[in-house]
């Protein structure tokens, strides 16, 4: 592999607006968190969320070496000469660990909320079986939001009162987290699939519902100023 002077990264991002088995995989000389909003346009309708990154001197022949590896597994990518794939991001994960056991240099990272969480392999896998095993359903109660709080549907900047541990009340009907998304989306905004996570287009006092779920998932200790710890009885 060809060397270069300074180290860089190959990232995974993954997007509310995509499916959940869609990633981007690139490069970037500079941290991914710098590169990820500069992909913040009007293309994408909702911004691109961290999921793991490599750092190493390697990273051009890496972000090269992913692509192939992926694309040797089947045709996954979503249109060729594009760096967007087919393929769970876990996947995408594995196939960088295995990389870095072969680079000396070559640091693996997970990401939780857009924020390092773990640094190697074993700590990852962790990370990811939690997420695995816990994921289902989103429930209020799980990030410590009661009934008659509010949340607020992204897209639109829309305030809606919660009606129950798993739906809202907007206009005097009950809708589902995903419905609702499915129902109110702007024209503009709307992915291609009709498919939504609701609970990645929901926020409770500035902080996606999603991310204040990965986060107790995952362990992570919360600031306290997070409302989520004064919430949880």
């Amino acid at each position: 592999m060809v060397k270069t002077n300074e180290p860089g990264y190959v990232y995974i991002l993954t997007n509310p607006s995509f499916r959940e088995d869609w990633v981007k995989i690139g490069k970037s000389a500079r941290p991914v968190d710098i590169r990820s909003k500069e992909l913040d346009n009007t293309a994408v309708p909702l911004p691109f969320e961290i999921y793991a990154t490599i750092q190493t001197v390697k990273y051009n022949d890496v972000e090269k070496h992913v692509h192939k590896t992926i694309d040797r597994l089947t045709d996954l990518r979503i249109r060729q000469n594009r760096e967007f794939f087919n393929v769970p991001p876990q996947i995408a994960l594995d196939i960088f660990n295995d990389i870095a056991k072969m680079i000396d240099d070559a640091v693996v990272t997970v990401y939780v909320d857009n924020k390092p969480v773990c640094h190697n392999e074993k700590e990852s896998l962790s990370v990811m079986q939690k997420r695995t095993v816990k994921r289902g359903r989103f429930k209020f109660s799980m990030v410590g939001i009661k009934i008659g709080e509010c949340v607020t549907f992204i897209p639109t900047n829309t305030e809606v009162k919660v009606a129950s541990d798993d739906s809202v009340e907007y206009e005097g009907r009950i809708y589902k987290l995903s419905p609702f998304v499915g129902t109110f989306m702007p024209e503009e905004k709307r992915n291609t699939s009709g498919a939504y996570q609701g609970a990645k287009y929901f926020s409770y006092k500035g902080k996606v519902l999603d991310d204040l779920r990965s986060i107790i998932e995952s362990n992570i200790p919360l600031p306290e100023s997070d409302v989520i710890q004064n919430n949880i009885e």
